[in-house]
């Protein structure tokens, strides 16, 4: 079967560090942290209270105030970061422009790893007390995950493939992947994906919290999350979205679009091990880095930085060091391997798609961002983690770990663009 080049030409980002990839971007390279004390409900009874919430996000800004009420706020983020990487991208869907898609050849494929959470505790709130013959009649469809590449793909008019991966933590890295596929192999011509989330709610912080995976430094906000630490205490719950315009080369090129960089590989498998821990020493990641990149026909050598999963747990922090180590030899040790998660929180099911574009514009710009926090070397993690600042380095290939609960494990590899390369 023949493959095309895929490319990414709009980028679309909403994180704690602010509204817009720039912002973002901006945050990282400051070093600034995006968790501070939870403002959007009184936390004061969990052992959790801090999160990475998004601060700045107005959705008139990006959606008619009378559809924003319609939608859950993971939506909101959806179609917000939807219309910031078309917009980048300059893509053109239908009529007769030069350079338009046929509609039928244009898919979204955005997830959520929980999806409209908070919709589904207030409605059932209000069905308690006044009856549930008097929740709103927009519920489902705020709730159902769906409903993000739904509005996306109405907003443009985008007929082709249209679902939503849910695979927890790993969701938006497998929707990048999966619209990679099938761009790649030509059912699509260009495809919009990613993934958002919105569940700092009193339902999904008491779950983790309970659960004791989260961090407990209420105390430092700031510095709750500190991957690869050996004080790291659990991760920091975030939120926002992640959103990539992908398209064929070929149709990028003739529509004279500004490419950012090439998307080369992409695995998906399965630890089949335990609902929450990784595979001992990260085998199954392992196994997943190892086929991205014969998905890429490239060698380990090649790989010039890791944006690692690097959630701030325990667990997760070694084996992923491990699995690292495991296929790539030697060269691990010449490796940059950064989680923004120090900052950005950990963004769940829209963590990939984040990390996706946070890639692409360190190949793009030639810019390393950090690992915050980085204060105690851990023994287990004795990688190059680009410790508390940024770092000038131009690779040419980098790779984006997505790993969630039920041992779902999802690896991107993007390589830098050159005209004519």
């Amino acid at each position: 079967m023949t493959k095309r080049r895929v490319v990414i030409t709009g980028t679309g980002l909403i994180t704690a560090l602010g509204t817009g990839t720039e912002a973002t971007w901006e945050g990282l390279l400051a070093g600034r942290s995006g968790v501070a004390e939870v403002a959007s409900f009184d936390a004061k009874d969990l052992a959790t209270r801090i999160a990475a919430e998004v601060k700045d996000f107005k959705p008139e800004d990006y959606i008619d105030r009378r559809e924003a009420r319609r939608m859950d706020r993971f939506a909101q983020f959806a179609v917000a970061a939807a219309e910031m990487a078309v917009k980048q991208s300059g893509l053109s869907i239908g009529g007769d422009a030069e350079g338009a898609y046929d509609p039928e050849r244009v898919g979204v494929i955005v997830g959520s790893g929980i999806g409209g959470i908070s919709s589904l505790e207030e409605q059932h709130l209000k069905g308690v007390e006044k009856g549930f013959d008097r929740i709103s009649p927009f519920f489902i469809i705020q709730m159902i995950i769906n409903m993000a590449p739904g509005l996306i793909s109405m907003r443009y008019g985008a007929k082709g493939p249209n679902w939503s991966p849910v695979s927890a933590c790993a969701t938006s890295a497998h929707a990048i992947g999966e619209a990679f596929k099938s761009v790649r192999f030509g059912e699509t011509d260009a495809a919009i994906a990613g993934g958002a989330e919105a569940s700092i709610t009193p339902l999904s912080m008491g779950g983790f919290s309970v659960m004791k995976a989260m961090s407990q430094r209420n105390d430092a906000p700031e510095k709750a999350s500190r991957p690869f630490d050996k004080d790291r205490d659990g991760f920091v719950m975030g939120e926002g979205a992640g959103i990539v315009v992908l398209e064929s080369l070929e149709h990028a090129q003739a529509r004279g679009a500004k490419i950012l960089a090439e998307v080369v590989g992409y695995a998906a498998n399965s630890d089949a091990y335990h609902v929450t821990q990784p595979a001992p020493g990260g085998e199954g990641a392992a196994r997943c880095m190892r086929r991205a990149l014969a998905d890429a026909d490239l060698s380990p050598e090649s790989v010039g930085y890791i944006n690692a999963h690097g959630t701030s747990t325990p667990f997760n922090d070694a084996n992923e060091t491990q699995a690292i180590k495991t296929v790539f030899g030697a060269h691990a040790s010449k490796l940059a391997v950064s989680s923004t998660k120090s900052m950005t929180g950990h963004m769940l099911g829209a963590a990939g798609g984040a990390e996706a574009v946070i890639s692409t514009l360190a190949l793009s710009r030639g810019v390393l961002p950090p690992t915050m926090n980085y204060q105690t070397p851990d023994p287990d993690c004795d990688l190059d983690y680009v410790p508390n600042a940024p770092r000038q380095q131009q690779v040419e290939v980098a790779m984006s770990n997505s790993f969630g609960f039920g041992g779902t494990n999802a690896v991107l590899v993007f390589r830098r663009y050159a005209d004519g390369a």
